[in-house]
């Protein structure tokens, strides 16, 4: 954003948008992580619930609670200073109707600080955007390949190929944009389609896996930073922490064994 914000809010985003301007996110899960990135000038925070494959040892997203996430959002939402924080409704806490969504939305906003909740879905999630969009609470829509519900699509794999599937996409976005959502996450979805959706929707769209078309750019921030062995196939590795912060771990344990730390510089005289 060249015309930067002291603290990004809704309508920063889609000004962002009009000036063709590329927003950035990533994930954080913590408030040391979450000041360094908000130094580093990122626009958007996700507190998603891609901590149960990162932090918590899940296979998948499905196991994570909103007990999980209030804690880690409560702590990204005080660190930040600027960025706009979106925390993610988990799998099981929203999909009952609005009613659901609004109880958990709201205790997530009044817990936690953050800026905005996300949920997955097109259409069928209407009426659950609409009620948080009514009572004040900005949301963030989730379409494409969406992992709460891998288990139905088979595992992670490319959503809206081919004519019908892709208009249905399509649909799906102009409707959850209709019923209120601030921005909508499009998750492996063919560049061209991410183009298309980009094109008729007023509100950001924020790619991951899904093209350089879209306004905006998320990344899971420890695919992002080389933290693993394996990142997907869209996640470029911007840095190799995970090898830095071994090597960090391995010489600790060198000086500790050979009693060469702590020396006379981290210790106290009588």
């Amino acid at each position: 954003m060249s015309q930067t914000p002291k603290r990004v809010r809704v309508h920063h985003l889609r000004e962002a948008k009009t000036r063709g301007e590329r927003l950035t996110m990533l994930t954080a899960y913590d408030a040391v992580t979450a000041r360094i990135f908000d130094d580093a000038g990122v626009d958007m925070m996700l507190v998603g619930d891609s901590i149960g494959n990162t932090m918590h040892g899940h296979a998948t997203t499905l196991p994570v609670t909103v007990d999980d996430l209030i804690p880690p959002a409560r702590a990204v939402a005080r660190a930040r200073q600027r960025a706009f924080v979106v925390v993610d409704l988990p799998f099981g806490s929203y999909e009952a109707g609005a009613e659901q969504a609004l109880g958990t939305a709201v205790r997530m906003m009044k817990e936690t600080g953050v800026d905005a909740v996300k949920l997955e879905g097109g259409r069928r999630v209407v009426p659950q955007i609409r009620a948080l969009t009514d009572a004040g609470i900005p949301v963030v829509g989730h379409l494409g390949y969406t992992p709460q519900s891998e288990n139905l699509f088979g595992g992670p794999r490319v959503q809206g190929r081919g004519d019908v599937a892709a208009e249905r996409l399509s649909e799906d976005a102009v409707a959850i944009v209709e019923a209120g959502a601030v921005a909508v996450v499009l998750e492996m979805v063919p560049a061209p389609l991410a183009a298309r959706i980009t094109e008729i929707v007023a509100v950001p769209t924020i790619g991951i896996g899904a093209g350089a078309q879209c306004d905006g750019q998320v990344l899971v921030w420890v695919d992002m930073a080389g933290m693993t062995d394996w990142s997907p196939r869209f996640a470029k590795r911007f840095g190799e922490v995970g090898a830095a912060l071994r090597s960090a771990a391995a010489a600790y344990v060198d000086e500790v064994r050979g009693g060469t730390f702590p020396d006379a510089a981290h210790q106290f005289d009588a």
